[in-house]
């Protein structure tokens, strides 16, 4: 994996009342004998806003995720061991993740079409006894939701929504514009999920999803589907695309998108950011 480039560094995300961003190095950590592997750490972020002397207790697994068997190696410290994060240590993590040979070889799934996806599971501990855990979890139940939209050559908004479905105990529902939407105005019908109870959750947390919609060919019996993942806030709740399929491809009878007047689309959420807290 010749990126070119000595570490990556991610996006900040939360968990435990805490910034966190998960630090890479694609070939490895030399300096840390990790030469032949890839190296990833778990590090602290935002510290200069914590208070003088701070400590912060923390059990984590790191993974990566196998896109060929569709589930993740996870690698911990044995026994579960707490690491504590303060001023002198800000990351942690394993300068020998996974070899860069198991990586690299297509038939063990890790690494495909030029993408490799690594994650975090990190569970802080709290000298009050309070915690706060953020999963990721794959394939949560109820995860499927169908939605058929009847009447549909007489729908004249410029968006519908679908009833509310509940996964992962977060409240959600599909937006269809008919028409399109913005550049895809009268070229394409536009299908987002989106996240419907931000209000009753921290302005800054965040639900990440990765998903699939699709537009049910109804002679075939066979879904049209596009995946893609996002981090859902308050300030960005809804994200999908604005052409799953082309209008002209809708309305044409040859290819079953609309059946009796009838539209079905369908999201499937593949993995969703679970946050467990305890008071």
């Amino acid at each position: 994996m010749n990126t070119g480039v000595e570490k990556y560094e991610t996006n900040v995300f939360q968990a435990g009342g805490y910034k966190w961003r998960l630090i890479l190095y694609p070939s490895g950590n030399i300096k840390s004998n990790g030469n032949g592997y890839v190296s990833l750490y778990l590090a602290i972020a935002d510290t200069e806003k914590l208070s003088s002397g701070w400590e912060v207790d923390v059990n984590f697994k790191l993974f990566v995720f196998n896109q060929k068997n569709n589930n993740y190696l996870t690698i911990q410290d044995a026994d579960g061991t707490v690491r504590k994060f303060q001023e002198m240590k800000t990351e942690w993590g394993f300068e020998q993740l996974i070899s860069l040979e198991t990586l690299l070889d297509s038939s063990n799934g890790y690494h495909v079409e030029d993408s490799c996806l690594f994650g975090a599971e990190v569970f802080v501990i709290s000298r009050s006894g309070k915690w706060e855990s953020l999963s990721m979890v794959k394939e949560p139940p109820h995860g499927t939701f169908t939605w058929k939209i009847g009447k549909f050559s007489t729908l004249e908004e410029t968006y519908y929504h679908s009833k509310s479905f509940t996964v992962g105990e977060r409240d959600w529902n599909l937006r269809v514009y008919p028409r399109g939407i913005e550049s895809e105005r009268g070229k394409g019908l536009s299908v987002y999920l989106q996240l419907t109870d931000c209000e009753r959750f921290p302005a800054k947390r965040t639900v990440y999803a990765k998903f699939k919609l699709g537009i049910l060919d109804q002679l075939n019996n066979k879904y049209h589907e596009r995946t893609d993942s996002h981090w859902f806030r308050a300030s960005g709740n809804i994200w999908g695309f604005k052409k799953l399929v082309a209008l002209s491809e809708l309305y044409e009878a040859a290819k079953g998108y609309i059946k009796d007047d009838t539209v079905i689309v369908e999201v499937q959420i593949l993995v969703m950011s679970i946050a467990k807290i305890s008071t």
